[in-house]
C-alpha cells in the first residue's frame, strides 16, 4: 500500500475548495415538494458538476433531480469491487446557511474564539471541550451569524480533492470508483432519488460523520410527525363556554409527551422526540415532530405514544380537534450489514493506516447512507471531521479534513 503525504498543496487545495463550497448558499427546505427543495441547490449542484468533468472524472452527469456522479476509472488490471463515496452538498434549514463569512484560526491556543467583536458571540472552549483536542491545529469557525456548512460541505471537499489526489497519482492502484453528491440529506429526502444501478457500486461510504475517526454502520429509526391543532375563535369579551384556544391545546399536548425524552436529556441509544417547529394562533396551531430510536420495537411504541396523545386531545375536546400526520424517514441500517461486516472492516483498517484511532458507534442521527442500505447499496458513514452542527458554534479542524482524505485514499487502494 503506497503510503499517503498530503504536503501544502494539497492542504491549500482543500482548504480552497472548501471555502469556496461553503460560501454557496445551499439550505434546504423541508415544506417544498421539488426535488432539489430549493432552487438555490442548483448553485453548488451545476458547480460540482463541472469541477468533477475539469478534473478529468469520467461519465460525469447531472440529472434533472440534483445528483451528480463521476467516476474515477480503474487502474489495475486485476477486476476487484467497485466502491464509491457519498456526500450531500444541502445545508441545514436549522439555521441561517447564507452568507457564510468563514474564519480560519491557525495554531489554535485552546482557549475561547471571540467569533464576532460586534456581538460578543464566543466559541466557548470550556462550553465545548472538543476544542481542546486540536490545539496547533487550524480550526475553521463561522463568523456568529450563520451555520459553517461543514455537514456536509466538509465531506465533499474531502472526497473531490481525494478524487484529484488519486488522478494525480497513478501509482496510486485502485478499482473503479463511483463519485456521488446529492441534496436534501438534512430534510430526510437525499436518498429518495438516487440512481443505485447507475451509480454502480457495490457498497459506498457516505462521508458525512463528525470528529475524526467516527466510524457508524448504525442509527437511529426515524420518522417525522405532523400536529394539528383546530381552536374556535370566539371575540375574548364574549368566549365564555365557547372559545377554544388552539395554541393552549397545543402546549397541553406538548406537555403530554415524555418531559425527559427529548434530545436535551438522551444520550447514547436513548430514544426522544424532538419539536422542530411550533407555531399557532387561537384558530389554529400546528406542530412539526421528529421521532428518533435505534430499537424497532420502542421506534414503534413511539409512533403509536405520540398518536395516542392525539387521541386523548380529541376525546378531551372533541373529534377532529386535533389530527396527525406520521411519515417514515430511514430506518436503522446495521441489520443491512449482517454477513457484510467485510465493509465496515476495510474502513477501520484504512485509518488505522493513516494513524487515525477508529471510534466505532451508532449515530444519534442519520445519513443518506441508511437509506441507500435499504435500496441495496450498504453505506457505513465516515467521519468528515466537523462538531457543533446545524448552528453557530460549528467548526471544523483543517488537519481532520486532510485525515478523511488519507482514509478515502486507503480504502480505495485497499479493495482487493
Amino acid at each position: 500500500m503506497e503510503n499517503i503525504q498530503l504536503d501544502g498543496i494539497w492542504r491549500e487545495k482543500l482548504l480552497n475548495r472548501f471555502i469556496t463550497y461553503i460560501k454557496i448558499y445551499s439550505t434546504s427546505d423541508a415544506e417544498s415538494e421539488t426535488t432539489p427543495s430549493t432552487e438555490r441547490q442548483w448553485d453548488i449542484a451545476n458547480y460540482l458538476y463541472k469541477e468533477l468533468q475539469d478534473l478529468g472524472l469520467e461519465d460525469v452527469s447531472i440529472d434533472e433531480k440534483g445528483y451528480v456522479f463521476g467516476f474515477i476509472p480503474s487502474n489495475k488490471e486485476e477486476k476487484v469491487p467497485q466502491v464509491g463515496f457519498i456526500a450531500h452538498y444541502d445545508s441545514s434549514p436549522d439555521f441561517n446557511g447564507e452568507n457564510v463569512n468563514p474564519q480560519i484560526w491557525e495554531n489554535y491556543d485552546g482557549e475561547d474564539l471571540l467569533l464576532n467583536k460586534e456581538t460578543g458571540f464566543t466559541l466557548s472552549s470550556t462550553k465545548f471541550e472538543s476544542l481542546k483536542k486540536y490545539i496547533g491545529q487550524t480550526i475553521i469557525t463561522t463568523d456568529g451569524t450563520t451555520l459553517l456548512s461543514a455537514d456536509d460541505k466538509a465531506g465533499v471537499a474531502e472526497i473531490v480533492t481525494a478524487a484529484e489526489f488519486l488522478l494525480a497519482n497513478p501509482q496510486i492502484k485502485h478499482g473503479r470508483i463511483s463519485i456521488g453528491f446529492n441534496p436534501d440529506e438534512e430534510i430526510g429526502r437525499g436518498a429518495h432519488h438516487f440512481d443505485v444501478e447507475k451509480f454502480g457500486a457495490e457498497w459506498a461510504y457516505t462521508m458525512d460523520g463528525g470528529e475524526i475517526g467516527e466510524l457508524e454502520f448504525e442509527n437511529f429509526n426515524a420518522a417525522g410527525a405532523v400536529v394539528k391543532i383546530h381552536g374556535l375563535s370566539v371575540h375574548p369579551g364574549y368566549s365564555f363556554g365557547k372559545m377554544l384556544n388552539a395554541g393552549l391545546v397545543a402546549s397541553e399536548f406538548i406537555n403530554s409527551l415524555p418531559a425527559n425524552e427529548t434530545p436535551a436529556t438522551t444520550k447514547g441509544f436513548e430514544g426522544f422526540f424532538h419539536l422542530t417547529d411550533f407555531e399557532g394562533d387561537v384558530s389554529e396551531a400546528k406542530l412539526q415532530y421528529i421521532i428518533r430510536d435505534h430499537d424497532d420495537q420502542k421506534f414503534e411504541e413511539r409512533k403509536k405514544l405520540i398518536a395516542d396523545k392525539v387521541d386523548e386531545i380529541n376525546k378531551k375536546y372533541g373529534d377532529k380537534t386535533a389530527e396527525i400526520e406520521i411519515k417514515q424517514q430511514y430506518l436503522n441500517m446495521k441489520k443491512q450489514f449482517e454477513g457484510k461486516m467485510h465493509i465496515v472492516d476495510i474502513a477501520e483498517q484504512a485509518m488505522k493506516d493513516s494513524g487515525i484511532e477508529p471510534k466505532i458507534k451508532a449515530i444519534r442521527g442519520g445519513t443518506d447512507g441508511a437509506q441507500l442500505s435499504y435500496m441495496g447499496l450498504p453505506c457505513p458513514n465516515i467521519f468528515a471531521g466537523g462538531h457543533n452542527f446545524h448552528g453557530p458554534y460549528e467548526f471544523v479542524p483543517l488537519e481532520s479534513m486532510l485525515a478523511a482524505i488519507k482514509v478515502i485514499v486507503n480504502i480505495a487502494q485497499s479493495v482487493k
